[in-house]
């Protein structure tokens, strides 16, 4: 059975392929069209049907649009209460038109093969499919929103879901957090990320207040009531700076979300007995959140899928109806789903840009030498990932050992000087200089303490607080990598490399070679590692 999955509704447009059971590929358009999070200039800027990265993935398997079974689109129009939500109508007329769009999109397909899937359910398909478990979990949803609500509770058993409770909207935890993103200057649906980062420089504010407007009900959900943002801090303009008010603010708020999520994975550990949770949904992208929920709450186990936000619920949307067709699909091989190159393909692609490259006897040794020596080093390697961290395949690297790294990687992709950057470690080193969150942690989704007698040995990528966000590395499965690191050590007594992605601020992380030379070519980056070959300065 094959099921091309789809998601193009609210943001981060996706495809994702799914044959007989196998994942075999995933992308987000913005890697193709360089529109982050797939969001044109225009009004309705979210629309974006997801063109390219469907094409690819049917050619990545050798299929044509006629020989999909099944496409998959992650949200159901016969499920939204339009109410007084701006746009609703509008926006739900376009999702029954998908049908149309992508038919024409991918000249071939029958309309009457597009299958509409829950967004929700398409989430935690994501994560309750893809895990690398064997047997049954518990699986908790919660972002912004989706057709009328903003989480869903649930377990899978026998690779079928159950949902336990549902929150309808306009109470929705991610839509809490994307409403202080833009209070406090910043991107909504896109800056989250920055607004849990600041949280670390300052004590929790106005947390009596916060603890009225979120809380947990008692029955899987919860209820938000509406805060007036401009009583607590004034609101932030873009460009201007910030302040310890408004760290303070972000801290108070990611606290009441972690105190909520905990209330919530404790009810659903008492309806379920599971052992293990999945998490999905842009909440999920919460790594702060997630290691409370590992280290403080009741399972034994806790996986996030890597494109947790919406990205992922192209896949899930795919996962969900193979498994419905009694295909239920095998644990998710990894993040690097996306696309990739071979060593004649990428000679040739540097041969036409007319820059001079060579190869070295061994690329990892060039380039743990070149971080030894305290250069920057753009990577590109393997096949691009899928979800919005950078693990090993499009990555700027750097040694960790200098301070001054921090502020030299911020300044080279153009952002806050306050965001963090985050360690590489092979995985049977981490619980050496780690400790807290679960090891291993290969997609970069939880943050862990760092030992007290190695936060000055690696200053540049502990965080403010003494946390990390450690990214572990597998021998078997990262080999290339494991080898910088082991040669990085062998010249620094340090089994540790700064890992940040390879892009500039505003820009998508880079996937085709001809990114990778743009970054290179217009950033203060020493050495481009691409493929088995070295550009240099």
């Amino acid at each position: 059975m094959r099921v091309l999955g789809i998601n193009a509704v609210f943001h981060d447009p996706a495809s994702a392929l799914v044959v007989d059971g196998q994942v075999v590929a995933a992308a987000e358009e913005e890697r193709f069209s360089r529109r982050k999070h797939g969001k044109r200039p225009v009004p309705f800027s979210a629309w974006e049907q997801p063109e390219l990265s469907a094409r690819w993935c049917l050619e990545h398997a050798g299929l044509a649009p006629e020989d999909l079974d099944v496409v998959a689109y992650s949200y159901d129009p016969d499920l939204v209460d339009a109410g007084d939500v701006p746009w609703e109508d509008l926006r739900t007329e376009y999702a029954r038109r998908a049908p149309l769009f992508l038919a024409t999109a991918l000249p071939g397909l029958d309309p009457a093969k597009v299958r509409f899937v829950p967004h929700h359910v398409a989430h935690a398909a994501s994560t309750g499919l893809a895990a690398p478990f064997d047997g049954d979990c518990a699986v908790l949803v919660a972002d912004g929103r989706g057709e009328c609500g903003s989480h869903l509770s649930g377990e899978y058993r026998d690779h079928k879901l159950e949902a336990l409770a549902a929150q309808r909207l306009p109470h929705s935890l991610g839509l809490l957090y994307e409403e202080l993103t833009e209070h406090l200057g910043f991107l909504r649906s896109s800056d989250e990320y920055k607004v849990m980062a600041l949280a670390s420089y300052a004590r929790p504010a106005h947390l009596d207040l916060l603890r009225e407007h979120v809380r947990a009900t008692g029955d899987g959900g919860f209820a938000v009531t509406p805060v007036d943002w401009a009583s607590l801090v004034p609101r932030r303009r873009p460009g201007d700076e910030v302040t310890e008010r408004h760290a303070a603010l972000a801290a108070g708020v990611q606290r009441r979300l972690e105190e909520v999520l905990l209330e919530l994975v404790g009810w659903l550990h008492d309806r379920t007995g599971q052992r293990r949770l999945t998490l999905a949904g842009g909440v999920a992208l919460n790594c702060v959140a997630n290691t409370r929920i590992f280290a403080e709450g009741p399972f034994d186990e806790v996986w996030v899928q890597p494109a947790a936000g919406d990205a992922g619920t192209a896949l899930g949307a795919a996962l969900h109806v193979a498994a419905e067709a009694g295909q239920p699909a095998a644990p998710m091989p990894g993040a690097d789903l996306g696309r990739g190159w071979d060593d004649g393909q990428l000679a040739d692609r540097l041969r036409a840009a007319g820059v001079a490259y060579e190869r070295p006897a061994d690329v990892a040794v060039a380039v743990a030498e070149a971080l030894a020596e305290n250069k920057v080093v753009a990577w590109f390697q393997g096949r691009s990932e899928y979800g919005p961290r950078a693990l090993g395949r499009r990555s700027l690297l750097a040694n960790p050992c200098v301070a001054e790294n921090l502020d030299r990687l911020n300044a080279v992709k153009g952002r806050e000087r306050f965001r963090p950057v985050a360690p590489m470690v092979l995985e049977e080193r981490a619980a050496e200089l780690f400790t807290r969150g679960p090891i291993p942690s290969p997609y970069m989704l939880f943050v862990h303490d760092v030992r007290p007698e190695w936060r000055d040995r690696i200053p540049a990528v502990v965080h403010v607080d003494g946390t990390a966000r450690a990214q572990t590395v597998a021998r078997d499965a990262e080999p290339l990598m494991a080898r910088v690191l082991t040669e990085f050590e062998a010249r620094t007594g340090v089994p540790v490399v700064v890992n940040t992605s390879l892009n500039t601020a505003g820009r998508p992380m880079v996937d085709d070679p001809r990114d990778a030379l743009e970054c290179f070519g217009s950033a203060p980056v020493d050495l481009l590692a691409i493929g088995p070959f070295v550009v240099r300065r």
